[in-house]
C-alpha cells in the first residue's frame, strides 16, 4: 500500500467565512536533517574508548557535479581525552546488502560500539537490551556505516536515473564516490582503509576493491562476511546451487537431530563437503545419463545426510531446493526452518500459502532480531545524538530497490558484460594489482542464503599464487548468515578480526 500525504491551500481572495480548499500533492522529497554528533564512551571490563558518533549525509555527485543522491552515514571515530582523533588510525567502511538493505544489522547487531543482546535462536522480546559491544571493531578501527541509496535514510536525487544506480556497477560507483567524499570531508586520506561488507555487501566489496584501486584509492584490507561471488549459485536447477546447499542442509539436519548424531559438527560439515564434491557432483553432471541404480544409491546417501525422506530426494532427481528443505525437515512438527540462519524455526504457514516468492521472505531468523535492531538504532539517533530523522527508516527496501536491480556486470578481463555476475574475478584482479592488500572471508555452517561451499569453490577457480593465497584467510563458524547473532561466534569473530587488523 502506498502512503500519500496531502496539503491544502486556500485560493487567493477566498473569505475566511467561506473556506473552500484546493487539494495539492505534498512535496514527495524528504528534507534531510542537519548532521548531529555526540561525544560518548565505550566500556568493557577495564577498557574504555572515547569516541565521537556522527549521523550525517554524504553528497554523491557525478564527474560533472550533478547530484546523484545523499548517502546516510553513521560514523564512530575514536578520540583521546582532549577530543583529538588519530588520522593514522584505520577507517573501515561497513554495510549490509540486499540489494535494498540498510546497514543497521552489521552496526547494532554486529561490530558497532552498541549491540542488542540476543537470545540464542529465540525471538527477541521486550525490553530491548542494548549493551556496549564487547567485540566491537571500534577497538581496531574507526567505523563508518553507510546506507545504500534508496535504503535507510539515503535518498536518490530528483531526476536521477535509478537504472544507473540500482545495479552491480552503478551501486559500486556510488559507494566509491561516497567513500572518497567522507575521506575528503574528514581529512583521512592517510588512514589505512578497509571495507567490511555482509551478504550482497560482499558483491559490493568485490567490485569496490577493484574500482577504488582504479581510482587511486589504496586499500589495506577487505572483510567479506557471508559472502556470495558467483550469482549462478542462486538459481535453482543449476548444479552449483544444489552443490552449495548440500553441506548447509546436512549441518541443519544435524542441528535438529535428524542426521549426524554423535559427530563433531565441523567434521560432519566436512564429510558433507566431501560427499558433495566426490559423489553428488558427478551424479548431477550426468543428468538422465545416470544409471537408475546409481541414482538410488546417491539418493539414499543424500537422504541420510540431509534428513529428508529418500522418496522425496528421488522424486526431485537429487535436486533438493531450499524451499523443499525448509518446508519438509520439521514438517512432522508443523514447523519451517529459517533461511538466513537455518537453526531458527517458526510455525509453518498453512497449506494454501504456496507462493515460493512469499515463503522465501518468511524467515524466522530475520523476524527474530531485525525490528529490535532498528528500534535500538532509532533510539540511539534520537536520544543520544539528537538526530531528528524522518519517521520512516527503510531498513529493507527490496520492492523499491531489489526488484529494479540491474545484474549486468562488466567483469574484468571479459569482452562483454554478463547478466549473471561472478565477482570472484574482481577480487582476484584487485589482489593481483595490490598484493599487499589482505582479504578475510567469514561465514557459517547454517547460512542458506550465501552458502559456504560456493564461495570456497569460487575462489579456488581463481588460481591465486601461493603468495596471494597467504593474503586470503578463511574462518567458518557455527552460525548462520548474521554471524553476530550468536554470542559465541561473535567472540570468535572478534578475536579473528583483531588478529586480521594487526597483521602486516
Amino acid at each position: 500500500m502506498s502512503e500519500t500525504t496531502e496539503t491544502t491551500t486556500k485560493p487567493q481572495g477566498q473569505s475566511a467565512s467561506n473556506d473552500v480548499f484546493m487539494t495539492v500533492p505534498a512535496d514527495p522529497r524528504i528534507k534531510m536533517p542537519e548532521s548531529a554528533s555526540a561525544h560518548l564512551a565505550w566500556h568493557s571490563g577495564d577498557e574504555t574508548i572515547d569516541y565521537v558518533a556522527t549521523a550525517s549525509h554524504l553528497e554523491v555527485r557525478g564527474d560533472t557535479g550533478a547530484l546523484i543522491g545523499q548517502m546516510f552515514a553513521l560514523s564512530y571515530v575514536r578520540v583521546d581525552a582532549d577530543g583529538r582523533l588519530d588520522a593514522n588510525r584505520p577507517v573501515t567502511f561497513c554495510y549490509n546488502g540486499g540489494p535494498g538493505c540498510a546497514s543497521v544489522p552489521i552496526n547494532f547487531g554486529g561490530i558497532g560500539p552498541r549491540r542488542v543482546k540476543t537470545d540464542g535462536v529465540s525471538h527477541l522480546a521486550y525490553p530491548i537490551e542494548v549493551e556496549d559491544n564487547p567485540q566491537t571493531l571500534l577497538r581496531q578501527s574507526d567505523l563508518v556505516f553507510l546506507d545504500a541509496l534508496g535504503t535507510g535514510y539515503s535518498t536518490v536525487a530528483e531526476g536521477a536515473d535509478t537504472s544507473k544506480i540500482f545495479g552491480v556497477d552503478g551501486d559500486a560507483d556510488c559507494f566509491a564516490r561516497a567513500i572518497t567524499s567522507w575521506l575528503e570531508e574528514n581529512g583521512r586520506w592517510i588512514s589505512p582503509l578497509y571495507l567490511f561488507g555482509e551478504s550482497y555487501g560482499t558483491v559490493r566489496n568485490a567490485v569496490l576493491m577493484r574500482l577504488l584501486g582504479e581510482r587511486s584509492v589504496k586499500l589495506c584490507g577487505v572483510v567479506m562476511l557471508s559472502a556470495i561471488f558467483d550469482w549462478v549459485q542462486t538459481i535453482e536447477g543449476e548444479d552449483l546451487y544444489h552443490l552449495g546447499m548440500t553441506p548447509t542442509m546436512a549441518a541443519t539436519a544435524q542441528f535438529f537431530g535428524k542426521a549426524g548424531q554423535g559427530i563433531d559438527p565441523d567434521d560432519w560439515f566436512d564429510q558433507a563437503t566431501d560427499f558433495t564434491e566426490d559423489v553428488l557432483a558427478p551424479a548431477l553432471l550426468r543428468g538422465d545419463r545416470l544409471a537408475p541404480e546409481r541414482e538410488q544409491q546417491v539418493a539414499s546417501q543424500l537422504s541420510r545426510l540431509i534428513g529428508l525422506p529418500e522418496g522425496l530426494v528421488r522424486s526431485r532427481r537429487l535436486r533438493i531446493t531450499l524451499e523443499d528443505f525448509r518446508r519438509n525437515l520439521l514438517a512432522d512438527e508443523g514447523r519451517a526452518v529459517g533461511r538466513l540462519d537455518t537453526r531458527f524455526s517458526s510455525d509453518a504457514p498453512v497449506a494454501v500459502q504456496q507462493s515460493s516468492d512469499w515463503f522465501a521472505g518468511e524467515d524466522a531468523a530475520d523476524d527474530a532480531v531485525d525490528a529490535s535492531w532498528v528500534n535500538a538504532f532509532r533510539a540511539f539517533l534520537h536520544d543520544e545524538l539528537g538526530y531528528r530523522a524522518p519517521a520512516r527508516y527503510l531498513s529493507s527496501n527490496y520492492e523499491g530497490v531489489g526488484t529494479k536491480w540491474k545484474w549486468e556486470h562488466q567483469q574484468p578481463g571479459f569482452s562483454w558484460p554478463t547478466g549473471s555476475p561472478n565477482v570472484a574475478y574482481d577480487v582476484a584482479v584487485a589482489m593481483r594489482r595490490n598484493p599487499r592488500m589482505k582479504v578475510c572471508i567469514l561465514g557459517g555452517r547454517y547460512d542458506a542464503a550465501t552458502t559456504w561451499w560456493n564461495v570456497a569453490h569460487d575462489m579456488s577457480c581463481q588460481f591465486l599464487s601461493p603468495a596471494l593465497k597467504e593474503r586470503l584467510e578463511w574462518h567458518r563458524y557455527g552460525c548462520g548468515h548474521m554471524a553476530y547473532v550468536d554470542e559465541e561466534t561473535l567472540e570468535r569473530m572478534g578475536a579473528d578480526l583483531a588478529a586480521f587488523y594487526d597483521k602486516a
